[in-house]
């Protein structure tokens, strides 16, 4: 984070803002909107700011900057085509502790203006850093058309009755609970529809009759959170993670994914590697239980798919065997998802007209596979989790029948910006490994499919990528 997101009280604060351009009114019409006191110093001024002035609502001084001009001032903007003033108002500014803007120059700027999306009272601002002004407006277009304008009227009636619900519920938690009851029930419906008394009604209504204290039920969310690249989660995942109290996840879950969990709900980390497990399965569902028992919504947050080498029958059955309500929430799994981003269809109808999902080690560490079963022409295997028996994996599949020379890929956190694609064959799968150092999470896709790697490969990481487990980055 290269700037710290804040929004300014400037109500009656004297700012500054120099030049008279269009560029410099742009900031000036906004400072006016917050009720600043403005002050633009300019020898002359743009149609527009000259009608503001004309107006009063600005006051103007037609001349060059002086340095005494920030003194007093709670904020300045430098807007002028002058490279020498630009670089001395943000010097002088920075100097006594004033936050300045220097428009399309980040570099001499304490603060950046965002791209915003106006609901007043509720206001959504998007910022790329300075790096690409037209990009933020591009995303402001698009979240425009998702925020209805009633969003703002909603906000001022949830205003108006902050004291009642306060005295009505005395807990934080018990007053989140109903504000969320109210913002995706019936009054926020009424008023997206325009029937803004009937919604005041009944949210009076709504508080009259609320429990004084209600026991808050608990729920568990499986959500699949894909093989890694935040994109390809669900708009279900994104959903009920922002609503989750508790997140619940583990070792396959990138760090970006975990920046869509709403602000202030606790993560914990229950990762299992090989030899190494935070907690085990059993405790890992004793936990759930646990916590949505103590009426917590709950986000059990896995990599990939939750039914797919993930875990979540086990899960379910121990919540099922305990009351607790729950949902599962399909993800792309990690052999759709790495086979994709790779160009290697899993299946094609002159290469492979079967694809069989296979777990490298089972519950016992062992690698024990119907390997006559899995070594037939024709068809795609892909291991999860065989890093660890890539020579067994190998000599077994040659041992019942599959060519030596079969192409074998190596997909290493797929879907990421650190994704890696090693191409081998079954003969030379294990020293490949060791040569390239080649680390979970990774999978393993054998056939002849992978030949199509080389021609129909599209997705192109960032050069220079940290190969590290999801870059290196800690787990909370």
């Amino acid at each position: 984070m290269d700037f710290f997101p804040v929004f300014m009280r400037l109500k009656n604060d004297n700012c500054l803002v120099v030049g008279g351009g269009k560029v410099a009114s742009r900031k000036v019409v906004l400072l006016a909107k917050a009720g600043a006191r403005v002050l633009v110093v300019a020898p002359a001024l743009c149609e527009e700011l000259a009608s503001m002035a004309a107006g009063g609502r600005i006051d103007h001084e037609a001349r060059i900057f002086e340095d005494s001009d920030i003194d007093g001032k709670a904020l300045v903007i430098a807007a002028t085509d002058d490279q020498a003033v630009n670089s001395r108002v943000s010097q002088l500014a920075r100097d006594r502790h004033v936050p300045v803007n220097v428009v399309d120059q980040p570099e001499l700027c304490s603060f950046i203006m965002p791209s915003t999306i106006d609901r007043s009272p509720v206001q959504i601002a998007v910022s790329t850093g300075g790096s690409s002004p037209v990009l933020a407006r591009l995303l402001r277009a698009r979240l425009e058309s998702y925020i209805p304008s009633a969003y703002g009227r909603l906000a001022k009636l949830a205003e108006s009755f902050r004291d009642r619900v306060k005295r009505r519920f005395s807990t934080t938690d018990q007053r989140r609970q109903f504000w969320e009851g109210v913002m995706q029930g019936e009054v926020a419906e009424l008023l997206f529809a325009g029937r803004d008394e009937l919604a005041r009604t009944v949210l009076e209504k709504a508080i009259e009759e609320a429990d004084d204290n209600p026991r808050p039920i608990g729920e568990v969310y499986l959500v699949g959170a894909g093989p890694g690249d935040p994109d390809l989660l669900t708009f279900r995942a994104l959903r009920l993670m922002q609503m989750a109290d508790v997140v619940v996840y583990d070792r396959l879950v990138a760090p970006p994914i975990l920046d869509f969990a709403r602000r202030d709900a606790e993560q914990i980390y229950v990762g299992k590697e090989r030899d190494n497990h935070a907690l085990s399965q059993e405790n890992i569902n004793q936990l759930l239980v646990r916590l949505a028992k103590e009426g917590k919504r709950v986000v059990r947050l896995k990599g990939g798919d939750p039914f797919i080498f993930g875990r979540g029958g086990e899960e379910i059955e121990t919540l099922m065997d305990n009351g607790v309500t729950f949902q599962v929430v399909p993800g792309i799994t990690a052999a759709s998802g790495c086979a994709t981003y790779s160009g290697i269809p899993l299946t094609h109808r002159d290469y492979a007209q079967s694809v069989v999902f296979v777990t490298g080690h089972l519950q016992d560490g062992s690698v024990d596979l119907n390997w006559k079963a899995l070594a037939h022409p024709g068809q795609t295997i892909v291991f999860y989790m065989g890093l660890h028996g890539v020579g067994i994996l190998s000599s077994e599949l040659i041992n019942h029948g599959l060519a030596a020379s079969t192409p074998v890929a190596l997909v290493q956190q797929g879907t990421t910006q650190n994704q890696r694609v090693i191409i081998s064959t079954l003969e030379s799968l294990e020293q490949t490994v060791n040569r390239e150092q080649v680390k979970p999470p990774t999978i393993i896709i054998v056939g002849d499919v992978v030949e199509l790697h080389e021609k129909l490969h599209w997705f192109e990481p960032a050069p220079g990528a940290d190969t590290r487990p999801f870059g290196g980055k800690a787990h909370v």
